[in-house]
């Protein structure tokens, strides 16, 4: 595998970038930020990315992985919520590598985070299936089988006692409900028994920014299945994207 990659994660305010040490998953320098275009147009955010790596000195041979806020399929984007609407049906693959002026390979920012936490952190040398969520505004999902992804997951969106999921476990859902920890874990157990239910993985990694008080409500839930807070929290989307490119490159 390549030693060095570099990732670069888009999101609605601001895009970031840093080359990582595939032997160790951390950042080789600094992490490069630009806030995103406004309109957030495909041709003006790979122009972004394009600054970035510039800033940054990547290589022409250096692989670079895209990170997206919607699914990716095949290189496409499906559908999008946090970035301009032409995105959708856009070949990011395509369009990256023609900007950038090398492969590029993009896929889905949860999908990102959980290969980070297989391949780096909480979830490295777990055999079986592993279960990444993202607790936040809503919650992202991914699952990584004996490590190898199954793409673009939704399990934030199943429909649990008539609800969207993360509609009533996420982290602001308990923030505007202003919910005790003790609340909260109950909305958690509810979720996490039913993802349990139908996977029956060998792991839960836990992620978002509430996991750095993972303390607070990882104990107050009951399950069959090990639960253990993400490692690498706000680095995961770059290292992530860096390590799929990587594998991508091959």
């Amino acid at each position: 595998m390549t030693q060095v990659a570099c990732g670069i994660d888009i999101g609605g305010s601001g895009v970031k970038g840093a080359l990582v040490d595939l032997g160790t998953g951390e950042f080789i320098g600094e992490r490069v930020r630009i806030e995103t275009p406004q309109p957030s147009t495909p041709e003006a955010v790979a122009q972004v990315c394009r600054a970035i790596i510039d800033r940054l000195g990547v290589g022409p041979d250096v692989p670079v992985g895209i990170t997206f806020p919607a699914p990716i399929v095949r290189g496409t984007v499906v559908f999008m919520a946090n970035l301009d609407k032409s995105w959708e049906g856009v070949n990011v693959d395509e369009l990256m590598t023609r900007v950038l002026g090398r492969p590029s390979h993009a896929l889905n920012d949860a999908d990102a985070a959980g290969l980070a936490e297989v391949a780096y952190g909480a979830a490295k040398d777990v055999p079986g299936t592993t279960i990444v969520t993202t607790l936040g505004t809503g919650i992202g999902s991914a699952v990584i089988v004996d490590g190898t992804l199954v793409p673009n997951t939704e399990l934030g969106h199943l429909e649990i006692d008539g609800h969207d999921a993360e509609s009533r476990a996420s982290t602001h859902c308990k923030e505007i409900l202003d919910l005790s920890w003790k609340k909260w874990a109950k909305r958690l157990q509810r979720y996490y028994s039913h993802v349990e239910m139908l996977f029956s993985p060998d792991l839960f990694v836990v992620g978002g920014g509430v996991s750095r008080k993972h303390e607070k409500f990882l104990p107050l839930l009951d399950l069959r299945t090990p639960i253990v807070p993400a490692r690498l929290l706000n680095t995961a989307g770059i290292v992530g994207a860096a390590y799929e490119a990587a594998r991508t490159a091959r």
